[in-house]
């Protein structure tokens, strides 16, 4: 039994891994307040769930400028402080937020706008963290290490939305951002007490920080198929069958229950990637890695087709009740996904970590950040849309079977992807 539990192995041997850790998952908690607050806000502004897509799409465009410039950065610069300024900027754009909420705002381009400052900060910041695990970490570490991040990214994921929602419905926006802003100072010590953490020397001449290094790092992503696939499959997943968008609607049209039910959607999908993370311990032994990403993306997609074919069979109809049967199905299938989503993270990050020279690194963690921050924006945009004709259950099951056709119509196209062996890693 305890071979499947998570291995604590990093957090035991590297004190600078768990002051991060420990940081960035408190910080995420708070952060998953101010998620589930802004689409509740956004919702109870316009009464649009094409509205609350709209936040995806303002997040989207700084969140490929910075992420693949932040990238850039991150492997010219001293991680450490590029870490620190961007979580600044971040920071400053959370209490941007709670002014506004306590100000009883009204305007919804108010909250796009902060939106979008906070999605370019932490476009920057998330490649320099990323970039930072491995200098403090074996490689044979990295799997344990990411299963550990699931973890504490899934436990925010799990409390966050519950605790977000709640507070929501019974106090004020402004108590969620600020709670937000409080907690998101745990990551900034963290980051304040690593060491200086500069790129490790290069044997070829390094380009400065701009439009040329970002070219270098895509160039280089497109002669590493195996990796750049682990970005392919996740954008599959994420633009066709990105589920948060509906969630608004779903609590109060289609299963009753208004806010509340909205946070337990999102926290069933994060309580099946905790439990994926918690028994995470075989996953270090697994060689296969490409096909386990390839299984778990399909469990994905068709988990998402079942949550949709749930909300079908609900209909709509603004329940003056909760439709109890209904929403412990609806939350099972958003379970599945979650934990066949946290499987898929592990080995994808995994193999960007492993498989490429700490000098790519920023950069290919910036593309990284722009597909896995990017894509699941602009599927909330496709389905916010989708559900205008189809219906938020309609939505949800097409985009999921399209996911799983897509998914094995790329892997049949890049048969090595499914052959990737982790005892001899080829990028």
């Amino acid at each position: 039994m305890p071979s499947l539990l998570v291995d604590l192995t990093p957090l035991r041997v590297s004190p600078e891994f768990r002051r991060l850790w420990w940081g960035l998952s408190v910080a995420n908690l708070g952060a998953q307040l101010t998620v589930v607050a802004v689409g509740l806000q956004v919702y109870s502004l316009t009464r649009s769930t094409f509205a609350v897509g709209v936040v995806g799409l303002c997040a989207l465009v700084p969140l490929v400028v910075f992420g693949l410039y932040g990238g850039a950065i991150v492997d010219h610069a001293d991680r450490r402080k590029v870490a620190l300024v961007a979580s600044a900027v971040s920071w400053v754009a959370t209490v941007g937020l709670a002014a506004q909420g306590w100000a009883e705002n009204t305007h919804v381009g108010v909250l796009y706008a902060l939106v979008a400052l906070q999605s370019g900060a932490g476009a920057v910041n998330s490649p320099a963290r990323s970039a930072i695990i491995p200098r403090l970490l074996e490689p044979r570490l990295m799997p344990a290490a990411n299963a550990l991040q699931t973890v504490g990214w899934n436990v925010a994921l799990t409390l966050g939305p519950l605790l977000g929602a709640t507070l929501v419905a019974t106090l004020h926006y402004g108590v969620v951002y600020t709670i937000d802003a409080v907690l998101f100072t745990f990551a900034f010590t963290a980051l304040l007490r690593l060491p200086p953490i500069p790129p490790e020397p290069s044997g070829t001449r390094r380009a400065r920080a701009g439009l040329a290094s970002v070219l270098d790092g895509l160039r280089y992503l497109g002669t590493r198929p195996n990796v750049r696939m682990t970005f392919l499959v996740d954008l599959v997943a994420m633009i066709t069958s990105s589920p948060r968008v509906l969630f608004p609607a779903v609590g109060l049209v289609y299963l009753g229950g208004g806010e509340t039910t909205a946070g337990v959607m999102t926290a069933a999908v994060a309580a099946g990637a905790m439990l994926a993370g918690l028994f995470s311990g075989g996953l270090a032994r697994v060689r296969w890695q490409g096909r386990i990403i390839v299984v778990a993306i399909t469990v994905w997609g068709l988990a998402i087709a079942a949550f949709g074919a749930v909300l079908v069979v609900a209909g709509r109809g603004e329940p003056d009740h909760v439709l109890w049967l209904a929403l412990a199905l609806a939350a099972v299938t958003l379970a599945a996904a979650g934990a066949a989503d946290a499987v898929s993270a592990v080995f994808r990050q995994t193999i960007l970590q492993t498989a490429t020279p700490d000098d790519m690194r920023g950069r290919l963690q910036g593309v990284f950040v722009v597909v896995v921050a990017g894509g699941p924006r602009l599927g909330e945009l496709l389905l916010g849309w989708l559900s205008g004709t189809f219906g938020e259950g309609g939505a949800a099951l097409i985009g999921g079977l399209a996911c799983a056709v897509i998914l094995w119509v790329l892997v049949r196209a890049q048969r090595g992807f499914w052959r990737y062996d982790a005892h001899d890693p080829q990028p």
